[in-house]
């Protein structure tokens, strides 16, 4: 997430009242997760496991809860809750704003593009040329869609990520501030939900298709003509690469890459990273022609036991 205009590093230690160590005027450009930093970036960091990681990323800034060596070129932000500290960072740059019509007075639709009764379409959201919006659709605010894309009835984009951190007195939320952006001729089933980045976007890329009933987690990017079947469930920040097929039931841990052209069969619990132009299949997952070769094995077993009986 980008701030709409350069702030100091001053004007951010302000904001959220904290010490930092640094040049006044040292130059901050947004904040984001570890995973999408970029220069000028703040990223977050509250346990020493993960110090050197974000302190060596490409994050200019780090939100931090130990003051440490500073490497050159950088600056800290020292904080004894970092996470509380980025989620004021995220209400001050990327308030909730109130709707106070079905379709906001800011959204942006293209030509020819129908919304159906009882849809919402919230503040800032751009929708192409050509599209069909079905009834009871949720459009959140800041989603980008793209031309000669459906969206079928009930799904909901840009609900908050599921990030939440453990505190004894219980789950604290960490805020969203991120968008959906939807490319050119993507087809959304029924009751989907797509959630938005945490601070960055989740994307379904061109020409990609999916089924009633999927999930896509925050900061997921889904890449060009893949095919997502009916109750499959992608955890945040996977990367799909193009044309990837996913049968139903199919579920991933967060934080993987399916690669180009990969299959995964239905009900198979994508648990790591896999090549593309292979098919998959079972949990934990392999190659689907040696998971089928070890079931047909499995039913061997009760012959071989009565073979060796009657030895």
């Amino acid at each position: 997430m980008k701030f709409p205009i350069p702030h100091t590093l001053k004007q951010i230690a302000a904001i959220i009242d904290c010490t930092f160590v640094g040049e006044d005027s040292f130059s901050v450009l947004g904040m984001n997760e570890i995973h999408v930093v970029t220069e000028g970036d703040i990223v977050f960091v509250d346990h020493p496991k993960y110090y050197d990681k974000a302190l060596q990323s490409k994050a200019t800034i780090i939100l931090i809860n130990k003051e440490v060596d500073c490497p050159e070129g950088k600056a800290l932000l020292i904080s004894d809750d970092p996470f509380r500290d980025f989620n004021k960072l995220t209400t001050y740059f990327k308030p909730f704003q109130k709707s106070v019509s079905t379709i906001s007075e800011t959204a942006q639709l293209g030509e020819n593009t129908i919304v159906q009764p009882n849809s919402f379409v919230g503040n800032n959201v751009k929708i192409g040329k050509n599209c069909i919006i079905h009834s009871n659709v949720a459009i959140y605010d800041n989603c980008v869609i793209g031309d000669n894309v459906t969206i079928h009835a009930g799904s909901v984009l840009g609900a908050d990520a599921f990030y939440y951190k453990n505190r004894p007195e219980g789950f604290d939320k960490l805020l969203s501030g991120g968008r959906v952006v939807i490319e050119n001729n993507v087809d959304i089933g029924a009751l989907c939900t797509i959630d938005k980045g945490v601070t960055g976007d989740t994307t379904i890329g061109e020409g990609t298709k999916l089924d009633n009933q999927v999930h896509v987690g925050h900061d997921t990017i889904i890449g060009k003509k893949c095919l997502i079947a009916s109750q499959t469930g992608i955890a945040g920040c996977v990367i799909i690469e193009d044309e990837v097929t996913l049968w139903g039931q199919v579920g991933t841990t967060s934080g993987i890459t399916i690669g180009k052209k990969a299959v995964v069969m239905g009900q198979t619990g994508v648990t790591k990273s896999i090549v593309g132009g292979k098919s998959y299949f079972g949990t934990p997952i392999e190659e689907s022609r040696e998971k089928l070769r070890q079931l047909a094995n499995v039913k061997k077993i009760p012959s071989i036991l009565e073979n060796i009986k009657n030895k």
